[in-house]
């Protein structure tokens, strides 16, 4: 009979087909089985790694000086569907215009001064802000003031690949002319609103979020119960709808006060994390990962975790997930650990 049943096995991969009894590993895992492992990354190896490459490596070599926060368990990007690097433009430098399928977000983390243009409009950002650049728009920068600029470039480009929908294009014009006045995107997307202004029901536009703002809602809101998993949490929201920050990634601003502890939880979405200030432990699985300013790491989908703020002053996290690709696919499950 096991010959019988190789032999035929065989007859099938020769006429490209295969038995469903060959494959057996879906039935086996019963709930959701990650293929990478967390990951950390630390802040002050990262930062002197961009500080050597703002040495060598020259835009001329690289269209963007960025070094990649790369997990060993995965062939490439941060996560199965999102990817953070940093990016580095010193003084004088232009990066020049492109676009890309892959939607992008910007958290900036050193200087001030330099200017993001999106689709016609420029930004003026600096440490702390947070822009976004969604699918498919003309962007560069240009830093035309002193100081040299670090910020976070978040994006879906490993979820992109593996759709194989990576249209990439470079902007003959090198660089795109501002076509629009200072702060339009914000004067149009309030309460009060053009009538004849019309967005693209998908992609929401490019939208800076000032770090002014959110330290102000973090005083605010500071007080309040939080959420028990996450402390308090700010939702960079789409400005025209409310909803998840780009169609494909959530990004927030995580707040855990002076000695806070969450409880434990785990979710079918997969989260990235960078400590924009203080320091603390998150546990992942049975693993402790102690952090500190300028860390980065990673959770991955169906881990519990757990975080911990170690020291008296707020402890801030920048955020981002692939749960709005969850949600959207009817996919997102959370699952709250009991208290032992």
């Amino acid at each position: 009979m096991a010959d019988a049943l190789k032999a035929f096995e065989a007859e099938l991969e020769s006429k490209n087909f295969k038995g469903y009894w060959q494959n057996v590993q879906g039935d086996v895992n019963r709930e959701p089985v990650p293929s990478f492992e967390p990951c950390h990354w630390k802040g002050k190896d990262l930062f002197a790694a961009m500080e050597k490459a703002g040495d060598v490596v020259g835009l001329d070599v690289s269209f963007r000086r960025v070094i990649q926060m790369w997990n060993p368990s995965l062939k490439n990007g941060t996560s199965r569907t999102l990817v953070l690097n940093l990016q580095l433009l010193k003084p004088g430098e232009d990066a020049l215009s492109h676009r890309h399928m892959a939607g992008a977000i910007r958290f900036i983390l050193k200087g001030h001064g330099t200017r993001l243009i999106v689709e016609g409009e420029s930004f003026e950002i600096g440490e702390g802000d947070f822009v976004t650049t969604p699918s498919w728009t003309w962007h560069d920068h240009e830093n035309h003031g002193g100081q040299a600029m670090m910020w976070l470039d978040g994006l879906d480009s490993p979820l992109v690949r593996l759709l194989e929908t990576d249209f990439h294009e470079p902007d003959p014009r090198r660089k795109q002319p501002v076509t629009k006045p200072e702060g339009y995107t914000l004067a149009t997307m309030g309460a009060l609103r053009p009538s004849w202004v019309r967005q693209n029901s998908i992609q929401p536009p490019a939208f800076c979020y000032k770090w002014d703002d959110t330290e102000k809602a973090l005083s605010k809101v500071g007080e309040q119960p939080g959420d028990p998993y996450d402390g308090i949490v700010l939702e960079y929201a789409n400005p025209l709808t409310g909803g998840p920050t780009l169609p494909t990634m959530s990004c927030q601003i995580h707040m855990l006060r002076s000695n806070e502890k969450t409880k434990t939880h785990r979710h079918t979405s997969s989260t990235i994390y960078h400590v924009w200030k203080g320091s603390g432990v998150t546990t992942i699985g049975d693993k402790r990962y102690e952090w500190e300013k300028g860390d980065s790491f990673v959770v991955p989908l169906w881990y519990h975790h757990r975080h911990e703020n170690t020291s008296k002053d707020p402890a801030v996290l920048f955020v981002m997930s692939d749960k709005p690709v969850m949600e959207a696919l009817g996919h997102y499950r959370e699952d709250a650990k009991p208290e032992s």
